[in-house]
């Protein structure tokens, strides 16, 4: 989540920051609320962010234009600080490495220790800046320990891409008892298009702080996440004719469109759902 505090009536305007919100659906315990932002920006944001804006533009020897950034070319986010949740593979993993390269410090986090411990490993190897939670996102308790790190580490948060997902049970959704409503393919869909007004809600109520919040909607890319579509030959020829495409999406096909949105080059997208699907036929 990128946080800029709002300006003094006589001040510049900082520029406005990206919330990817979702590259994948989430379970409703695990999105993140009212109380995750009002907790990002109540403590540290504001004085971090009013300080690296009141640096930006000394660095500029000027005033800094709205969404303009300060970094050398090719680290549109040296200096921020970047938290992905659902990181230590696939989509996750690529968004983790694509923020590093940017510039940005990274904090990255998933369920199990092990896998933690490997994703931060691989990207410090390739000279990133990175660091990682134990977090299960659909525990509040677990979420606040992440953005107490991510605080106590950089000193406050800029980018938040809520990536996690949960990997949906096939059957009939009136079949459907509570629980396995956050894992039946039917619900599993409800949950994504109630992600779209989300991204509409927190965008109209958080544009006000400097904060943008916009969606990322993949469609078939090849992680271990949607393996039963792809792992089977004749099974991917049937799904990439159903869809009309001619190849599966990479999780780096993914990570560049969520750079892009927490980028000063997407200082003008707001409250949007990009779709990165190849082609294939989409209706948001």
């Amino acid at each position: 989540m990128a946080a800029v505090p709002p300006s003094p009536p006589t001040a510049p305007s900082p520029p406005a920051s990206s919330l990817p919100v979702s590259p994948g659906a989430q379970s409703p315990g695990a999105m993140w609320g009212r109380a995750a932002v009002g907790r990002l920006w109540g403590r540290g944001m504001a004085a971090r962010e009013t300080q690296a804006f009141r640096e930006g533009t000394q660095a500029s020897g000027g005033t800094q234009e709205f969404g303009k950034g300060t970094q050398g070319s090719g680290r549109p986010l040296a200096g921020k600080v970047a938290l992905v949740t659902a990181a230590t593979a696939g989509i996750g993993l690529a968004v983790s490495r694509a923020l590093g390269v940017a510039g940005a410090s990274v904090v990255l986090s998933s369920r199990r220790a092990p896998h933690v411990e490997a994703a931060v490993g691989q990207l410090r190897g390739e000279g990133l800046e990175v660091s990682g939670v134990v977090c299960h996102v659909g525990q509040p308790h677990s979420r606040e320990v992440l953005v107490q790190k991510a605080l106590d580490t950089y000193g406050g948060i800029d980018i938040l891409v809520s990536n996690a997902a949960v990997n949906p049970a096939l059957g009939p959704t009136l079949d459907a008892d509570e629980s396995v409503w956050e894992k039946a393919l039917g619900p599993y869909s409800v949950s994504k298009a109630a992600l779209l007004g989300l991204v509409k809600v927190l965008a109209n109520e958080l544009r006000p702080r400097g904060i943008r919040v916009n969606g990322v909607a993949p469609g078939l890319v090849r992680t271990h996440f949607s393996a039963a579509l792809w792992e089977d030959e004749p099974t991917l020829q049937r799904v990439m004719a159903a869809m009309g495409i001619d190849r599966l999406g990479t999780p780096e096909d993914v990570a560049k469109v969520v750079t892009f949105l927490c980028s000063p080059d997407a200082a003008y997208v707001v409250g949007e759902t990009l779709v990165v699907a190849g082609g294939a036929p989409s209706h948001l």
